[in-house]
């Protein structure tokens, strides 16, 4: 490393930091649930009545979701599931920030929510009545509940947040995109507040279809738990998940002046694109590997100063073979802590990058990496993964990387560094 100074990062801008988290998962309702189930390693997955007679049947579900208990304010059913999450997710990363709306300078408040879907389960239901008992039976509130910016528009309304509200779309790297554009805002003093993370509610007939019709989802229905198996050498597609993560982002000056609890510092990031194909990765991963690189030269850091990445590991041939390859060729013989979320989330799509982002956060708090569900057998390809396994590991955290990829060759990485 190359020295930086106290509360900088390598550009001598001030450092950002997470202050709020919020989590909506198949492990469960908030942070605190969330990062227990992923740490206990105990899986989602489950048969999914909604899903029976397709293809694939098996889902990880967000357990006991109630937008009448969950989301505040009026009328939450106006909303599609996608924003649901989002909403409760954000109130309690607001919450945990110890921030209050109704105090806060709106102008300087930025919203950025990134969704692969948008609200498909809501177009998909109208469609069907539609078509059923035809167009005077569609509801009115169709498109405001459906367009995809309209989660980070209703998060701007429920907390009086006015400055730059914007939607970000690079499939399942949707909420790690949304986490960079809002280091940028906070970098070029567009907002002194951001709220960014992902939410997505993909696990509809019609989306669960064409997936399995795409070959990408796992089809072991007789042990739905154990489906989701990432970098396991009998990993066969992943599971679909749904879900929601907020994290707020401040300058650190500014949190620590108003007395903030930090989580972690937001140290780097890096975006690119494969430009290789639609739906697969470049198996040379060099697309992957300019992300990475350009986390760590943000982040002022080298691949030796890396103790633990947070993995896209999606449980599926092509994705999990591509990045321990990566992984290999940047770090070598340093062997980082590995893990994948996914073996007990599944796959939370545009969520998935927000949700894993804040586990980083937690993990480089609390110095401690949590295990990949479901795996038994490295392939020989796999085999120089350091892969958390079994239990929780304790270890020393300096730097942790939060990978991110999504369809049309979309890749963020994400670095983060304790607070203290």
């Amino acid at each position: 490393m190359t020295g930086r100074l106290p509360g900088r990062d390598a550009a001598g801008r001030d450092t950002l930091a997470v202050t709020g988290i919020g989590l909506v998962t198949p492990a469960g309702i908030g942070r605190q649930d969330t990062w227990a189930g992923v740490c206990a390693g105990t899986p989602a997955a489950a048969d999914d009545p909604s899903l029976a007679g397709l293809p694939v049947s098996l889902s990880c579900r967000v357990p006991g979701f109630d937008p009448r208990l969950h989301v505040r304010g009026a009328r939450p059913w106006r909303h599609d599931r996608f924003t649901q999450f989002a909403l409760a997710a954000a109130q309690e990363a607001v919450d945990d920030a110890g921030l209050e709306p109704e105090a806060w300078i709106g102008s300087r408040v930025a919203v950025i929510l990134g969704s692969a879907a948008g609200g498909v389960g809501i177009y998909e239901h109208q469609h069907r009545k539609f078509l059923d008992t035809g167009a005077h039976t569609v509801s009115p509130l169709t498109l405001p509940a459906f367009l995809p910016n309209m989660a980070a528009g209703q998060l701007a309304i429920a907390l009086h947040a006015k400055g730059p509200v914007l939607h970000t779309a690079t499939a399942c790297a949707s909420g790690a995109t949304a986490l960079i554009t809002a280091a940028m805002l906070l970098h070029s003093d567009a907002c002194d507040i951001a709220i960014a993370g992902g939410a997505d509610a993909m696990v509809t007939p019609m989306c669960a279809t064409a997936f399995a019709r795409m070959g990408a989802l796992s089809r072991r229905h007789d042990d739905p738990a154990g489906a989701s198996r990432p970098f396991d050498a009998g990993r066969d597609g992943f599971v679909l998940g749904e879900g929601a993560g907020v994290l707020v982002l401040e300058r650190r000056t500014d949190a620590v002046h108003r007395g903030a609890r930090l989580h972690a510092h937001l140290a780097g990031y890096g975006a690119s694109a494969d430009a290789h194909r639609p739906v697969a990765p470049d198996p040379e991963g060099y697309g992957l590997r300019l992300a990475l690189y350009e986390a760590l030269r943000t982040a002022d850091a080298t691949p030796l100063d890396v103790d633990h990445i947070n993995a896209h590991g999606t449980s599926t041939p092509l994705n999990d073979r591509t990045e321990a390859a990566v992984l290999h060729r940047v770090f070598g013989t340093t062997h980082p802590s590995v893990t994948s979320a996914k073996g007990v989330l599944g796959h939370t799509m545009g969520a998935a990058g927000a949700i894993e982002a804040a586990l980083t956060a937690l993990t480089v708090e609390n110095q401690l990496a949590p295990p990949t569900a479901n795996f038994h057998h490295h392939e020989p390809e796999l085999s120089s993964v350091d892969l958390v396994r079994g239990t929780p590991r304790r270890h020393r955290i300096r730097l942790a990387l939060s990978n991110s990829s999504g369809f049309g060759g979309h890749n963020t990485v994400l670095a983060f560094r304790p607070a203290a």
